[in-house]
């Protein structure tokens, strides 16, 4: 990877091809670490939090963080479930599209974006007023566990180059 940046330890400005090739399979190195995050997986996918909002949020996130991988699973995810691919098309301008997203899904966005640029936004009280009026405390730390969590799957996958089912299919690797 090649990037031109003023001061790259805050921001890479453009980065002019990335090499998917996979650096590392994480979860073959560290099957444990990698079962840890199972495990609050599945603290999320078990509380009151409807799946399909989940997934919208990691589809977010992986948006906001580039993560290619992410971005084809939880896609897949979602159309697998019966999501409309207009809704998903339109995930990244949800602002714009708001009538295709109910409240909750709306404030869980706001949050991932609130809470995934933390550096940028310091999440503001704003934000987590909003948030915490529409899904009440428990859901709303079930919701930034899951926040951080695909935070974390976002920068495994990045780092190590995991590949994306899309991209493995067209190089025959599936």
């Amino acid at each position: 990877m090649r990037s031109r940046a003023g001061n790259r330890a805050h921001r890479i400005d453009y980065i002019e091809e990335i090499d998917m090739t996979q650096r590392l399979d994480y979860t073959q190195i560290s099957p444990k670490g990698v079962k840890a995050l199972g495990g609050v997986y599945g603290h999320v996918m078990q509380s009151a939090l409807p799946a399909d909002l989940v997934d919208l949020t990691y589809l977010r996130i992986s948006q906001i963080n580039n993560c290619a991988y992410c971005l084809d699973l939880h896609t897949r995810d979602l159309v697998g479930r019966g999501v409309a691919i207009e809704k998903l098309a339109l995930v990244q301008a949800w602002r714009e599209a708001d009538a295709l997203f109910s409240e909750r899904e709306r404030a869980a966005l706001a949050w991932a974006e609130s809470v995934t640029r933390v550096a940028q936004t310091g999440v503001p009280d704003d934000d987590y007023q909003a948030a915490l009026a529409v899904f009440g405390e428990k859901d709303l730390v079930d919701l930034t566990i899951a926040i951080g969590l695909m935070n974390t799957y976002n920068r495994l996958a990045i780092s190590f180059r995991r590949t994306p089912q899309a991209v493995a299919g067209v190089h025959g690797d599936t």
